[in-house]
């Protein structure tokens, strides 16, 4: 089940277009925009579609105009998340300002959601039926579709206009054809280019977040003493023209390794002058030391050569 799903999944990159086709489907509405759905109403009968009974259709609005009462519609929701132990974070705050992106990304996560759960359609589930109990829902209902507003043909005129014939003197122009333009590759293109605008902010917001969490971790106090920290913090403080920055930054990267091999290289060599001060000191004692013992070896012969003699 899709409770969490990362911002380079594929549910991120489903268009516009599919998603009010398949809310106006699922639900029975006539939205022209993923934003009309920022109330939160929506959303509820949405989670009552993928889990019937959960919802409390009776305390959802769906004449929500205030932030207040869209509030406590996601309130609802929420209550409906932790019922069902679903970890994912509504930005309750974004949601409620109708801003474009922030509602489209959280609609594509309600897809994603509901396809998981029950395909993302329920043949029993009348969205008409359930929408009664909720305030505002009858009149949801009643809003023309546009299929039934689109059927109406325009009316014809029967006003007939008396051609006249040009007189010699007026400037004849060739008739005009009544041609219509085919828009429909527009359309498209136009649709492909917001779905990569899109794809490129989350991107963009992606990496940026990233590079946000290196500066945090690159100011700790005690993360300051590791090479190679001061390089990362000059290619991020950069400017944009400067194309010189990455040469500086590997410069003071090998500059920071020639100081290590110095200070490895030092290190050993104390070390072996301090193995030959010892060697030649304890050299230097045993010299001291050996006629003592050479003395001392002496008179311990004279000490047990007397009673050798008396023996004798």
């Amino acid at each position: 089940m899709a409770t969490n799903i990362g911002m380079m999944d594929a549910a991120y990159f489903v268009g516009r277009s599919e998603i009010l086709s398949w809310i106006n489907s699922t639900l029975r509405l006539n939205l022209s925009k993923v934003e009309e759905a920022c109330s939160g109403a929506v959303h509820c009968q949405l989670m009552d579609v993928a889990h019937p009974g959960t919802v409390p259709m009776h305390k959802v609005n769906f004449d929500a105009k205030t932030e207040y009462d869209m509030i406590q519609n996601y309130k609802v929701l929420q209550d409906v998340f932790n019922k069902l132990k679903i970890t994912k974070h509504i930005e309750v705050s974004k949601l409620v300002k109708g801003r474009p992106l922030d509602n489209l990304e959280f609609m594509q996560w309600m897809k994603r959601y509901c396809d998981s759960v029950s395909g993302g359609a329920n043949q029993n589930y009348n969205p008409e039926e359930r929408r009664e109990a909720c305030k505002g829902g009858k009149d949801v209902s009643k809003k023309p579709t546009r299929s039934s507003t689109s059927t109406g043909a325009p009316p014809k005129s029967h006003n007939s206009r008396r051609v006249d014939t040009p007189t010699p003197n007026s400037t004849l122009l060739p008739p005009v054809k009544n041609t219509t333009i085919d828009t429909s590759a527009y359309e498209k293109q136009i649709t492909e280019l917001k779905l990569t605008m899109d794809s490129l902010e989350k991107e963009r917001d992606f990496y940026f977040g990233k590079l946000r969490d290196i500066e945090i971790l690159c100011r700790i106090s005690t993360m300051s003493n590791i090479p190679g920290i001061e390089a990362i913090k000059r290619i991020l403080y950069a400017a944009e023209d400067d194309a010189s920055i990455v040469e500086e930054a590997q410069a003071m990267l090998l500059n920071n390794e020639n100081k290590e091999q110095e200070e490895e290289e030092s290190k050993s060599d104390s070390q072996k002058r301090k193995s030959i001060v010892n060697a030649e000191v304890d050299a230097a004692a045993n010299t001291a030391l050996s006629p003592r013992l050479k003395v001392s070896d002496g008179s311990d012969v004279h000490s047990s050569g007397s009673p050798l003699l008396i023996s004798w």
